[in-house]
């Protein structure tokens, strides 16, 4: 199969495709069948918004057939106040029932989070997926030490971070690292890849959204995330390939409490361009 294939019978010759392509490898004239500019196979970045946007089914891309690409439902697409719900009404889940979450659970939110925008469609976003509670707590440990050493070390950065009341909450048995929770996330790619940061933190987002319609909670593990950045002990016990660095990670579990108000929040802070 060509990069791109177009279905002459079909296609409504209108331009759509290459209007929309990010890397200008379709060109278009008025009336007739779009086609690939010479540099095409070079410059595609496979993020099959041709597939998607033809009205017609027409176009079909070497990594992504028309017809195995599901159709937009609009009976699913959400009302804006559906959407304003949704999104304000999700929380920072710290407290799990004592359950174990299916493994089927997490990797369908794992797959839906994996269709997250990525800096030039590069998809470099890896799971490290941690379902054993005594592993998990011995990652907590390992948070727990580097706060320890961070105490000794860079007391300012620890008092700004409440490190000294989170290892006494430790110590009297309450988990302020990982919270008990089930399950462990972690979002990592390889250490040299510039696109991995913000695409592991959209990700991230992605999942912990995801994971409210299937009556799951989450909630972003920043100590563990911090300590995981160069502390021996938490990189050694996250174990991630060669080379591959953690940008993130979330708690996951069934949430022990529910929530029925929408907390408010401050205004946001807007500026507006007025020259025009």
């Amino acid at each position: 199969m060509t990069l791109l294939t177009i279905d002459e019978s079909t296609c409504n010759r209108d331009g759509i495709c290459a209007a929309v392509c990010p890397t200008g490898i379709i060109d278009f004239s008025k009336g007739e069948v779009p086609r690939l500019t010479d540099n095409a196979q070079e410059y595609c970045i496979a993020c099959g918004h041709c597939v998607a946007v033809c009205p017609t089914a027409s176009v079909s891309h070497e990594k992504m057939a028309a017809d195995r690409c599901p159709p937009i439902r609009p009976e699913l697409q959400l009302t804006a106040d559906q959407c304003e719900q949704f999104l304000r009404s999700r929380r920072s889940i710290r407290r799990y029932k004592q359950e174990p979450v299916d493994r089927s659970k997490i990797q369908r939110i794992i797959e839906i989070a994996s269709h997250a925008p990525s800096g030039h469609n590069s998809q470099s976003v890896q799971w490290r997926v941690i379902d054993n509670r005594p592993r998990i707590e011995r990652l907590a440990a390992t948070v727990i030490d580097w706060m320890r050493w961070m105490m000794g070390n860079q007391p300012e950065v620890a008092a700004a971070l409440h490190m000294a009341r989170a290892v006494e909450r430790w110590e009297a048995g309450n988990d302020v690292i990982l919270r008990g929770a089930p399950v462990l996330v972690a979002a990592h790619a390889p250490e040299n890849d510039r696109t991995a940061p913000p695409a592991c933190t959209i990700a991230l987002a992605y999942m912990e959204l995801a994971a409210v319609p299937m009556g799951l909670g989450a909630c972003w593990a920043g100590y563990f995330w911090a300590a995981s950045q160069g502390f021996p002990a938490t990189v050694e016990a996250l174990d991630l390939p060669s080379g591959h660095r953690c940008h993130g990670a979330l708690m996951v579990g069934y949430p022990r409490f529910t929530y029925h108000r929408l907390p408010l929040r401050r205004q946001p802070e807007v500026s507006w361009w007025d020259e025009r």
